[in-house]
């Protein structure tokens, strides 16, 4: 059986293949992959740690010359998906109050839309993109959690981002570029891990989710799931193509919400009381756009990567 070409014809299927295993699992069978040992160590809990190693071989690709392109179009990439889950947010807002429209609430919206999931983004940019696109994620990792949603509620003052939590997640990337442009034949050897690890941890960032989320938080939760890819991950590819980026598509892997920003509507509603009448109801939704941009960002990308390619012939 020809089970790698087969996962390889589905858009991003490195990535949602394994993950989509890992939510149908942990849906139907959700004490299995908690049987501790290895077992638990690599299906359930170990996508950190893998992802770590991923963005470390990454990095280890990164010319040193180049180093200053992945930290422009990190920065980039985050004022989008800031600017663009912010404004929405607060005009839903000013029109319709914080109940929103649809069942939609703004406070669900700027949760969702301005966090975006790393180990995705990450992932799709090793497939899709190159060694600098990776990179990026050493600055998008500051959308990470309430930190934006709560400037874009103007409560910013309430919220801190440790030194120390940006270092950490940058000095994996750094390292490894170091070493990579110290020996070349390391980075060769570490090449490999710019692809053997995605399923590893596409898996068990699956694992964390389940179907019964995206159930209960109904059309709404999947609305807002699908505002959330079409609008930054159509902006991340317009301002990749802004800058004439060599796979502008890697720049639609924005069009994802963090895993944790589950945890940011709550986060809000203990920075602001009034907040608290609609945390439940945000809570699920930004849990529905989290499996909803997992299935629909690998097939925008993937769709833009075609484009691109269809077009390089008439330009050449």
């Amino acid at each position: 059986m020809r089970l790698l070409q087969l996962v390889k014809k589905v858009p991003g299927g490195l990535m949602v293949v394994p993950l989509l295993l890992g939510v149908l699992l942990n849906t139907f069978f959700p004490g299995f992959l908690n049987i501790g040992g290895f077992t638990t160590n690599l299906w359930k809990t170990g996508a950190t740690t893998l992802i770590a190693m991923f963005l470390f071989c990454n990095g280890a690709q990164i010319n040193v010359k180049q180093a200053g392109q992945p930290v422009f179009k990190g920065v980039l990439l985050t004022t989008v998906k800031f600017l663009v889950g912010a404004l929405l947010g607060i005009l839903l807002n000013k029109v319709f109050g914080p109940a929103g429209i649809l069942g939609i609430a703004p406070l669900a919206v700027i949760a969702a839309v301005t966090n975006s999931n790393g180990g995705l983004y990450a992932a799709l940019a090793g497939e899709f993109g190159d060694s600098t696109d990776v990179g990026a994620v050493s600055v998008l990792s500051i959308n990470d959690g309430p930190f934006l949603t709560m400037v874009a509620f103007g409560v910013s003052g309430l919220a801190n981002i440790p030194a120390i939590a940006l270092i950490a997640a940058i000095l994996p990337i750094v390292a490894g570029c170091v070493l990579g442009n110290l020996d070349e034949d390391l980075r060769k050897f570490l090449a490999g891990g710019t692809t053997v690890v995605i399923p590893f941890f596409a898996f068990p960032l699956g694992a964390g989710l389940n179907l019964k989320q995206l159930v209960s938080a109904g059309l709404p939760g999947i609305l807002l799931g699908v505002i959330c890819t079409v609008l930054t991950g159509l902006g991340g590819y317009l301002v990749m193509k802004l800058i004439k980026s060599k796979h502008p598509a890697a720049g639609a892997a924005i069009g994802t919400t963090a895993g944790n920003a589950v945890g940011t509507p709550a986060a809000l509603a203990a920075a602001d009381p009034s907040l608290a009448g609609i945390e439940a109801a945000a809570t699920v939704q930004v849990a529905a756009a989290i499996i909803v941009t997992v299935i629909l960002c690998p097939i925008l990308v993937s769709w833009l990567d075609r484009l691109e390619k269809n077009r390089a012939p008439a330009t050449a």
